[in-house]
């Protein structure tokens, strides 16, 4: 692992804060509907139990694991899926929630993989939009932080499993040479 050092980025308290609006908004919009809530592991774990802990609705959860990262700092391309959804969406609200969107790629496939079992919408609440790498075109339709570049962790993202603890998020700044410019 190259030499490193971390720079807060977003404090407890402004991911707290945000976490409450968002919150307060997505209830506004999914009052009275039947909202199944997608938690994508392993980085969208604690923002997910945050995310419900806030909401004044009922809403089922449930969880997706995919890959495109392993130990690198660079998507590897290639979409690996470890655990797939448990209850049905047919017909149903699905709001996705991530920890973050860069390119685009992984949620592109994962929509798809969702779309196939015939929803009644499909939406994207990430932490973390960086918006400024979108390779293909990805709405994120509830954003917690929009950030144009730097790889970040923790509040559930990590690098190389580590660090997906630390109650903000910070900006990892590799003291040799960058190992690339995504994030978590």
């Amino acid at each position: 692992m190259n030499a490193h050092r971390l720079v807060l980025k977003i404090s407890k308290d402004e991911i707290q804060n945000r976490v409450r609006a968002l919150a307060a908004q997505i209830a506004s919009d999914y009052q009275g509907k039947d909202l199944v809530m997608v938690g994508v592991l392993k980085g969208a774990f604690i923002f997910l139990a945050d995310l419900i802990r806030s909401l004044d609705m009922p809403v089922e959860v449930d969880f997706i694991r995919i890959a495109s990262y392993g130990t690198s700092t660079e998507s590897s391309g290639g979409i690996t899926l470890s655990k797939d959804l448990e209850c049905s969406i047919d017909g149903r609200d699905v709001l996705v929630v991530e920890d973050i969107v860069d390119t685009g790629l992984t949620m592109r496939w994962l929509m798809g993989h969702l779309q196939r079992r015939n929803p009644r919408t499909v939406k994207i609440c990430a932490l973390i939009d960086k918006y400024e790498r979108r390779a293909v075109e990805m709405p994120v339709h509830y954003a917690g932080f929009r950030i144009p570049s730097g790889f970040v962790v923790g509040y559930g993202l990590d690098f190389a499993e580590k660090y997906r603890g630390l109650q903000g998020i910070y900006e990892v700044a590799f003291d040799a040479m960058v190992e690339g410019s995504h994030a978590g």
